[in-house]
């Protein structure tokens, strides 16, 4: 099947709440690979790759997951997988 590339920006309270390591954590769960990763403005940005609904499930899970309170909103784009990573990190 098909792999897709979807990067999501999450904006709201996202640095210094777990975010990061709660996401690699709900990624265990899945069949993806990415990164995540804080950026300068106080946003996070996930990239990961694989099939459409896993990537959709993973989503799901974060804003189920303890750390989906602090998302005031996500930016997502979606692309063709590149096949970049391997497996799933947190990038510092």
């Amino acid at each position: 099947m098909k792999r897709s590339r979807m990067t999501v920006f999450f904006l709201g309270k996202v640095q210094g709440v777990g975010f990061r390591y709660t996401t690699k954590t709900v990624a265990t769960g899945f069949e993806i690979t990415g990164v995540v990763k804080n950026l300068p403005d106080g946003r996070v940005e996930l990239v990961v790759e694989g099939q459409k609904q896993e990537l959709d499930e993973f989503l799901q899970g974060i804003r189920d997951s303890e750390v989906g309170r602090f998302i005031k909103s996500e930016q997502i784009v979606w692309g063709e997988a590149k096949n970049e990573f391997r497996g799933f990190e947190i990038v510092r």
